[in-house]
């Protein structure tokens, strides 16, 4: 039973006994018939039940991934005392596309877009005294293939069921716009969009509000109330809703205005990302009728087409990868844990901003940015009105996507995006597109004006851009009218085109000094972890490269990136392997520098090395335990961010190398310098030794001031011999929704990761647990992932648990045991255990929080 009725306003999570039918026929909407379902859990995607297949409709696009249409089906109760001078709202952050929505038979609508939230009043469509309701959803994704990457299919993103009083802010009601910030003060502007809807149910006897008060508390990041205001309206000031903010109110609203200023403030940044707690408060005639929480942050991000990034003022490099929805073996149905474990990786190897590629992401997502200090692009859309080629199978004769609903949705899509999305303080810049057909055509650049003019209206603060890939491009280039339009010029591989390979960015920055610059997607390293092109008659493409000459590309890019002051930074593509963007027998995209799983590749030191200069680290590659021939000359390279590094094969060196970044002159006067100029022997911004193989032990030592400061140790591994599991997280809640990672290793006899390993592997968990997917960041790997069991891939493997726990009539939380959690007894404990052919596997220990 939901909406208890103890608070002015409520939210109550609605993703739990739902049950899931995958066909195309009329499931018949209102009938409580369970039958021919089987039950789920929200998010949910259906495409990863199933093995990929060269032969699917959703090609190598999207993954070769099944689609079509499915039905989803829950029967609920509703507390009858909430309906008494209140209503019930029904939400979705999301769901893979073209959803219609059913409450007890009756057809509320259909939403188009696949990552944008919508809603339905369904107050007056409810049983009330106990009665059970019947909510029915069709997700049609049959209409393939869509999109140029994996889509999933289904519920994949959090439902919620929400009680509100008659006079409620409207959603997205609460705007706090920063109208200055400084390290002295924030002035700010309070926006507050109050409805009032009638409701045939309740009893109007008392008669008509006479008044509205809003009151507005802000509280800082310890708790401390900062700002506590009022304003008060008749309520002849009540208007009938506008586009602007009042889109999803069908009721009178008016919009209450504050100027509030706030002393010292802690400003949010990437290092300390200070949120403050907005809370808003409506009164009718003195009495409480709202309240809503809104978690904000203070900053001033600023592009200049001298400076860059200015971040409160001072000169920030955007160190930013994109980023796509998808979590690997959940496909897109991802709970902010995984992504919670994927972005402090990141943030550990020096990335300080995320592109949002090429959609609105799960709000979950932002709240994560906000929270972690990672700066955010958001993007609305990967197509206008053109549409863009799809990598068609083999049975696939017409491509599909956004383009042909473009006319009739993208207003309303883009003003949610940032109505939804504007409290943030991690969200910097918007994006209005990426790689839009549109940039070459004559008229093109009119739709970007009118995309940009809703973004201003929304919000006149922050910048506009939009990826382009055709600046510079053969034989159509982006038009100058289109460029023009955007306030930051984004720049998508810049040095695709003839001799900017060379000059990059410098071409049009002496032609058109005044333009602010951001890479907003260039090539980073990527390949298969584990896996190293040796030789450049194995290449497949022009886009694949022998793993020792791919850092000198990439690093020419870096290293001018960093070090021109103009360009504000790039998102290297892409911080995590995708599903989808593949050609068969591969089934994801290899662009990334952590694995579907979230396993770290070689790349990722490359990029640490270079972020994260002031951290001694060290690594080197390939690993020891390649198919070559002894005695063959390989090139062992270092990534370091160390002075020089030394190489060691089974304790003979091969010599000290060093390279210098960023490269430094003189000081104060002539033949001064800071620090003793390091004897360098090459340009690149990393290390590479010409050693003969032979198994043992290879190391790396990395030396700071001529001392021993890191150290990398590869060995030579021999058979698997026992299995070693992590957990990412010790505790688990009990509420039937929360996960937990398992990451699962095969070791030798000595401890050494075995890195050709790829013993099946399969996990089971005692207690009130289930394994419900499984990866190994394998691209090739063509079964279903929703399974307790799964080959290792180059020694390593990814579980992922659920609790089992459900919600009894009463509202409380219970496991799928006979013993009970409560709030009494606080904890149990589940183990996930692992077994393997002739292998000892350990168990992890997990406490399920009730």
């Amino acid at each position: 039973m939901y909406l208890t009725a103890k608070k002015v306003r409520q939210r109550e999570n609605f993703n739990l006994n739902w049950f899931f039918y995958h066909g195309e026929e009329d499931r018949r909407p209102g009938e409580s018939d369970t039958a021919a379902y089987k039950p789920v859990k929200l998010p949910h995607d259906w495409s990863l039940e199933y093995p990929f297949d060269e032969h699917a409709a959703s090609c190598g696009s999207g993954g070769y991934a099944e689609t079509g249409i499915g039905w989803y089906r829950k029967c609920f109760q509703v507390n009858p005392d909430v309906l008494i001078g209140g209503r019930v709202v029904l939400q979705f952050d999301g769901a893979y596309m073209l959803t219609q929505v059913w409450i007890n038979g009756h057809y509320l609508g259909r939403h188009v877009y696949g990552y944008t939230p919508f809603e339905w009043d369904i107050t007056e469509l409810l049983y009330r005294d106990g009665g059970e309701n019947v909510v029915d959803v069709r997700v049609d994704n049959s209409a393939q293939p869509s999109s140029r990457w994996y889509s999933g299919s289904g519920i994949t993103r959090d439902v919620w069921i929400c009680g509100v009083r008659d006079l409620h802010v409207a959603p997205y009601g609460v705007w706090v716009h920063n109208l200055e910030v400084t390290k002295e003060k924030v002035r700010l502007a309070v926006e507050t969009l109050v409805c009032e809807q009638s409701t045939p149910v309740r009893d109007n006897s008392a008669g008509t509000v006479k008044s509205i008060t809003v009151g507005t508390s802000i509280y800082g990041p310890g708790g401390k109330l900062c700002i506590q205001e009022q304003i008060k309206e008749e309520i002849n000031g009540i208007q009938e809703a506008g586009r602007r903010s009042g889109e999803n109110c069908s009721g009178l609203v008016h919009t209450f205005h504050q100027e509030l200023e706030l002393s010292s403030p802690t400003l949010w940044n990437v290092d300390n990302p200070a949120l403050y707690e907005v809370i808003t408060r409506v009164y009718a005639d003195g009495v409480l009728q709202d309240e809503v929480h809104t978690v904000t942050g203070f900053q001033n991000a600023r592009f200049d087409s001298k400076q860059g990034f200015l971040l409160n003022s001072v000169r920030v490099k955007l160190n930013g990868v994109c980023i796509h929805h998808d979590g690997g073996c959940v496909g897109a149905a991802v709970h902010p844990q995984i992504w919670e474990r994927r972005l402090e990786k990141l943030k550990k190897m020096g990335v300080n901003a995320v592109r949002m590629s090429h959609n609105p992401p799960d709000p979950a997502l932002l709240d994560l940015c906000d929270r972690l200090g990672l700066m955010v692009m958001d993007e609305a859309f990967d197509e206008w009105r053109i549409l863009k080629g799809k990598e068609l199978g083999s049975n696939t004769h017409e491509s599909r996507g956004y383009s042909e609903w473009f006319d009739n949705c993208h207003e309303e899509d883009i003003r949610t995006m940032l109505l939804r999305d504007r409290n943030h303080p991690s969200i910097i810049i918007w994006s209005i597109g990426n790689e839009v057909p549109e940039q070459t055509v004559p008229e093109g650049y009119l739709t970007a004006r009118h995309l940009k003019s809703i973004c201003k209206e929304l919000d006149p603060e922050r910048a506009v851009t939009q990826a382009n890939d055709q600046v510079c491009a053969e034989p159509h280039a982006a038009t100058e009218e289109f460029l023009n339009e955007l306030d930051v010029v984004g720049y998508n591989y810049v040095d695709r085109w003839r001799t900017r390979q060379e000059t990059l960015y410098d071409d049009d920055k002496r032609a058109y000094p005044n333009r602010c610059v951001l890479g907003t997607e260039n090539s980073g390293l990527g390949g298969i972890r584990g896996e190293y092109l040796m030789t450049l008659q194995e290449r497949a493409g022009w886009w694949k490269r022998p793993y020792y000459s791919a850092p000198v590309e990439i690093g020419r890019l870096l290293r001018f990136t960093m070090t021109h002051d103009y360009v504000a930074g790039d998102f290297m593509w892409t911080g995590i392997d995708y599903l989808g963007e593949a050609h068969w027998p591969l089934h994801s995209s290899c662009a990334g520098v952590l694995d579907t799983c979230g396993f770290e590749k070689d790349s990722f030191y490359f990029y640490q090395s270079i972020w994260k200069r002031s951290e001694p680290m060290v690594h080197l590659l390939p690993h020891w335990n390649l198919n070559v021939k002894e005695g063959s000359i390989l090139q062992v390279l270092g990534y370091t961010s160390c002075n020089s590094a030394e190489l060691f094969l089974n304790g003979k060196s091969y010599g000290r190398k060093a390279y210098t970044y960023p490269a430094y002159g003189m000081t104060e006067k002539y033949g001064h310098y800071d620090k003793n100029p390091t004897p360098i022997n090459t340009n690149d911004l990393f290390l590479s030794w010409d050693v003969p193989y032979e198994p043992g032990c290879i190391e790396l030592v990395g030396y700071v001031d001529d001392k021993e400061a890191a150290r990398h140790v590869v060995k030579t591994a021999g058979a698997p011999a026992a299995v070693r599991l992590s957990c990412y997280r010790q505790q688990m809640k009990g509420d039937g929704l929360d996960i937990a990672q398992i990451e699962a290793e095969l070791l030798d006899s000595q401890g050494n990761l075995c890195v050709q390993a790829d013993t099946e592997l399969i996990f089971t968990v005692d207690g009130p647990a289930c394994v419900i997917a499984v990866d190994n960041g394998n691209p090739e790997e063509m079964e279903s992932m929703k399974k307790n069991h799964i080959h290792a891939f180059h020694g390593r493997a990814l579980a992922i648990i659920q609790s089992s726990g459900e919600t009894d009539e009463a509202g409380l939380v219970r496991c799928s045991t006979a013993e009970k959690c409560s709030a009494q007894t606080g904890t149990k404990q589940c183990t996930v255990r692992v077994r393997a052919e002739g292998l000892t596997g350990d168990g992890i220990p997990i406490i399920i929080v009730s």
